[in-house]
């Protein structure tokens, strides 16, 4: 696939479970229209990960899932939609290293902020 790049779409996923609807729970593989359908060798990595995936986690399309039941709990029960991706932060975004030193953590407050951008707003959702 490498030698394909930039002509064809680098394959894009996580590593760690995220709930999400445009993310499959189990293999990590992310569903999003520019990488996969409407590349174009002018995007970059840089675009994928600046870009794409920001507006991505920020902004789900649950009308086109990879994950049905968030997709579902986003639309139906956005309170519980967000307490269940809170709930997968806290349960699978964790240092493999709990012996790394702090510092190479996110701190508390950085993490709000970076959550609270990412929350649900429930007029967006029909």
């Amino acid at each position: 696939m490498i030698q394909q790049y930039p002509y064809k779409s680098p394959s894009i996923g996580f590593t760690n479970r995220i709930f999400h609807p445009n993310i499959d729970e189990k293999s990590g593989s992310v569903c999003l229209d520019v990488i996969n359908q409407a590349w174009s060798p002018m995007y970059d990595c840089f675009n994928i990960f600046e870009s794409f995936l920001p507006q991505l986690l920020r902004y789900p399309n649950p009308t086109d899932p990879l994950n049905s039941d968030a997709a579902s709990l986003y639309m139906k029960s956005p309170k519980e939609y967000e307490a269940r991706v809170r709930s997968y932060v806290e349960k699978y975004a964790k240092p493999l290293n709990p012996n790394v030193e702090e510092e190479d953590h996110i701190d508390n407050e950085e993490f709000d902020v970076i959550s609270d951008v990412g929350s649900v707003d429930h007029e967006d959702v029909e």
